[in-house]
């Protein structure tokens, strides 16, 4: 444990002086740029104006850059057998539904953005996964390579010569934030998924699950309804890597839809208790879980305050468009809390978020989990057993 908190404590440190670097080799065209509208003798409004374009280039070049990573990713996977599945940025995502391209929202605080693909068939366990991995990070080089070429053909000081070294700028970064392996808390970059892929053959399968298992959602299939074999728990050595400790939080979420509620909860007491890969948004959402079916069974004050840390509650917050947490949420206001207003604003915003969300089986899952708790309180205001 101690090894792989020294790991991420160094990834951590790699990507801050990677960010540190961006920030002062931005700040010189920045500068240079407000130094010469000085110059030029603007003044007053003029010369916010020239701040204000400044941001904005800023902004759409790395706005730019998310949308030229994704591309990469959607451009070399459909090279090497990958099939369109859904393509966000930020909070903007178009997703293939019974063959048309629909548009939905997918609220989310993880990254700027998301290209997954339906994968290929296995064939003798192995699928091309590098040049799909690494298509992001070939996108964001080449294209920095050539806006700082294109940088050279504009007036120097003008908003396309600024607009354009930015977009090269953030381009070598987004290149070296993805390529170099990163062990960090939050998610896995694709430089570390490529080498987890590299070193383990099990990995492999674990990446087309995942792949295949949101293939299916999109086509509005349950978790429950998959293919049990595909949620068999791997060993705890096997979840060291990333990839395949994925697969043991699939699981989690196969039992929870199949309402096996106390298997669920050893699996995530164990996922959360021993040394593996499963990183710390998919924690986040373990501990939403186990909450949940704390509530419903034992309803314990003491060990829900627990699982209520300030990080887990600020992470609630911050994703609370997602409908596990709301349902989380929910069962928290009715049966911890009851309040009755508090739930029934929570109901109002899970069909709000059942409007857009990108995969209705979730919602359906969801949906009969909110039910499940409703009807625990009305046995406990009844007295019966639950």
């Amino acid at each position: 444990m101690k090894n792989k908190q020294k790991k991420k404590s160094n990834g951590k440190w790699l990507q801050f002086l990677i960010l540190v670097a961006v920030g002062a080799v931005s700040g010189l065209p920045f500068f240079r740029y407000l130094e010469h509208s000085t110059n030029e003798g603007l003044t007053g409004m003029g010369l916010i104006l020239s701040y204000i374009l400044t941001f904005v280039c800023l902004y759409l070049a790395l706005l730019v850059q998310i949308i030229v990573h994704e591309a990469g990713h959607l451009i070399f996977g459909l090279m090497t057998g990958y099939r369109f599945s859904s393509f966000r940025i930020l909070n903007l995502m178009w997703i293939k539904k019974d063959g048309k391209i629909m548009f939905k929202r997918m609220a989310t605080l993880v990254n700027g953005g998301q290209c997954l693909m339906s994968p290929p068939d296995l064939i003798d366990g192995q699928m091309p996964v590098m040049l799909y991995n690494f298509g992001g990070v070939i996108m964001n080089a080449v294209t920095a390579l050539l806006c700082l070429g294109f940088s050279l053909l504009f007036s120097s000081y003008s908003i396309a010569w600024l607009f354009t070294v930015f977009l090269a700028i953030i381009g070598f970064a987004f290149a070296l934030l993805n390529g170099i392996p990163f062990n960090l808390s939050t998610m896995n970059n694709d430089g570390r998924n490529a080498l987890d892929l590299s070193k383990n053959p099990e990995t492999m399968r674990a990446l087309w699950i995942q792949l295949k298992v949101t293939e299916l959602l999109s086509e509005g299939l349950r978790v429950k309804d998959m293919p049990d074999e595909w949620f068999v728990v791997p060993s705890d050595e096997s979840m060291k890597n990333g990839l395949i400790a994925t697969v043991g939080v699939l699981a989690c979420e196969h039992l929870m839809d199949k309402h096996q509620f106390n298997e669920a909860d050893m699996l995530i007491n164990r996922l959360l208790t021993t040394e593996n890969g499963v990183v710390g948004i998919q924690r986040n959402l373990l501990v939403c879980n186990r909450m949940y079916i704390e509530l419903i069974t034992n309803n314990r004050a003491d060990v829900l305050e627990k699982m209520r840390t300030k990080q887990q509650l600020k992470f609630m917050k911050a994703m609370r468009g997602i409908p596990s947490i709301i349902r989380t949420e929910y069962a928290y206001a009715l049966l911890a809390e009851k309040d009755g207003l508090k739930t029934e604003t929570l109901l109002w915003q899970f069909d709000n978020c059942a409007l857009t969300y990108p995969y209705p089986s979730e919602i359906q899952s969801n949906m009969e989990l909110i039910n499940i708790a409703y009807h625990v309180m009305q046995n406990r205001f009844d007295g019966g057993n639950v």
